[in-house]
């Protein structure tokens, strides 16, 4: 069910089951929030899900300058919506940044954390990355990013041999606004929430794919031990993501953690 609100577009789909918590999806820099087409229908089937594009991806309105501003956009419009009491996160890449933030200005919407090929701060030697995908677009718009983007979220045996999730994905960054891309690419690069990681009190599972070149898995590694607790899968063959990639592995690594496909009630028995 699409929501009608500018302020952030949003998709859910599912129900509560058995009290199960929602579940909101936030989707990375390179995509909006169909990336999440071939799990999602899997999750509704045991919870509600809350598909967001955000702001500034599809018809979501930009907010401002700083990935706290996302943050807070998002912990403004979804309890008007009906989240949950507490809610679930996933977020992969720039939505797991987001995710991070909402944990440390927000946590109390928020119960488990699922934070997908994603980091805390992106370090010097990748900002410059993020400088240049905004100059291109700004110059030369989507078009000047397709490439260097679909190979920023897969490895090249895998766009080789899935020339339609190449295409399906290409449609999806040629329908962004590139000075909405632009300002989240710089958003990101300022990103810095390192320090407040120690204060998350989350359960969290961090999950990285090892050929993951959008977001090295050493930025994962970080994540995983600044969180108390923090729980850490790896995925061998897949890249930044993991859940286009290899829905069905991406699903064994999340469902315990997320009490899903009857785990909970096993469990229980």
């Amino acid at each position: 069910m699409p929501t009608d609100n500018a302020a952030l577009d949003i998709v859910m789909m599912g129900r509560s089951v058995g009290g199960a918590r929602d579940l909101v999806l936030l989707h990375s820099l390179l995509s909006d929030r169909t990336a999440f087409d071939r799990i999602a229908p899997r999750l509704a089937l045991e919870r509600r899900i809350w598909l967001v594009n955000l702001p500034g991806f599809g018809t979501s309105a930009p907010a401002g300058p700083g990935l706290e501003d996302f943050a807070d956009r998002i912990a403004t419009e979804l309890p008007k919506l009906g989240l949950s009491a507490k809610a679930d996160l996933l977020g992969n890449g720039f939505g797991g940044f987001v995710s991070v933030a909402l944990a440390v200005r927000h946590g109390k919407l928020f119960d488990r954390l699922v934070l997908v090929d994603t980091g805390a701060a992106i370090p010097l030697q990748g900002k410059a990355a993020f400088a240049a995908m905004a100059e291109r677009v700004e110059t030369g718009g989507m078009e000047a990013v397709l490439a260097m983007a679909l190979q920023r979220m897969f490895p090249d045996d895998f766009l080789a041999a899935n020339p339609a999730i190449a295409e399906e994905r290409k449609a999806t960054l040629r329908a962004a606004r590139p000075d909405h891309f632009a300002a989240a690419c710089r958003a990101l690069a300022r990103f810095d929430m390192r320090t407040e990681l120690a204060n998350l009190r989350h359960p969290t599972l961090v999950v990285v794919g090892l050929r993951d070149t959008a977001t090295p898995p050493a930025l994962s590694y970080e994540l995983a031990q600044g969180i108390p607790g923090a729980k850490l899968v790896e995925l061998a063959d897949c890249g930044h993501s993991p859940h286009i990639q290899d829905p069905n592995g991406f699903w064994e690594a999340i469902k315990p953690f997320l009490q899903l496909d009857g785990w909970q009630h096993a469990t229980a028995s």
